[in-house]
């Protein structure tokens, strides 16, 4: 395992966190504190040729990591993130980030408005999941069956490990590609006992923060679920994302802007 790091100030990563999230997705790790710079960027992948080509463009340096690397990671220190009554815990560095980022933050404060009258047991899908922080939220927010699926093995490893961490059970990460998972009807929030989460079971909400384009192209699938919740979007994208709602005949419900991020709640007609 590799990792990619360097240092950057918040201008600089205006500029090019575009291209960045381009290349590494999800993977991409921005450490920051409150009111200080630099940012610390970290980008950890099994292709060291990858890396080595984000170096080229983006500076930085490339490190070959530890057997024991997510291990280390995890055992570090973190402010942690408020989901409901309780600290969610997810470590910073050497894979992808804490909740701190816009789109991640939009995204939970949605999920978190969306459920709050909810009775318990409802279901969620998360696509692009990261550090699973967004799927180990709906759980501890009510639901009943949650999935966080990622195309990046290493993103599920993660994920996996912040669930034992934060002891949180029944919960499941799975490494597959998004655009091949299948979609089925809505449950429309009925009580399903014996449902299970897999590929063509019903679900309640998609969670999805991945690339425009990408959102874009999965939208007609993704309409299955009564309720979205989307981020990734760049303002520059957020025209073309409400025009591919709105051919879906997908109803936008509540639209947030954080800094240069839009995050939107919405609803299937």
């Amino acid at each position: 395992m590799y990792l990619w790091r360097r240092r950057a100030g918040r201008k600089w990563l205006n500029e090019n966190e575009e291209e960045l999230r381009a290349i590494a997705g999800n993977a991409l790790a921005v450490i920051e504190q409150p009111n200080r710079e630099p940012l610390h960027l970290e980008f950890a992948s099994n292709q060291r040729v990858q890396l080595e080509n984000v170096a080229k463009e983006f500076g930085g340096r490339i490190e070959q990591l530890p057997r024991d690397w997510l291990k280390r990671a995890l055992s570090r220190k973190t402010k942690g993130v408020k989901v409901g009554t309780r600290q969610l815990r997810i470590p910073a560095g050497a894979a992808f980030g804490t909740g701190e980022h816009a789109t991640t933050a939009m995204l939970l404060r949605l999920l978190e408005k969306l459920t709050r009258d909810w009775d318990q047991g409802w279901s969620i899908l998360d696509l692009g999941t990261g550090s699973g922080i967004l799927t180990l939220a709906a759980k501890i927010l009510g639901a009943g069956r949650a999935i966080g699926i990622d195309n990046d093995p290493l993103a599920v490893s993660t994920a996996k490990q912040n669930a034992r961490l934060n002891k949180i059970r029944d919960v499941s990460f799975r490494a597959q590609d998004i655009r091949n998972w299948k979609f089925p009807r809505s449950s429309r929030l009925r009580s399903q006992p014996d449902w299970h989460l897999g590929s063509g079971a019903q679900v309640d909400i998609v969670i999805a923060n991945l690339y425009s384009e990408l959102l874009i192209e999965i939208l007609p699938k993704i309409r299955a679920a009564h309720w979205l919740v989307l981020s990734g979007i760049l303002r520059t994208q957020e025209n073309a994302v409400k025009r591919a709602l709105r051919r879906n005949r997908i109803d936008i419900i509540e639209l947030r802007r954080r800094g240069k991020w839009v995050a939107i709640l919405a609803a299937s007609s």
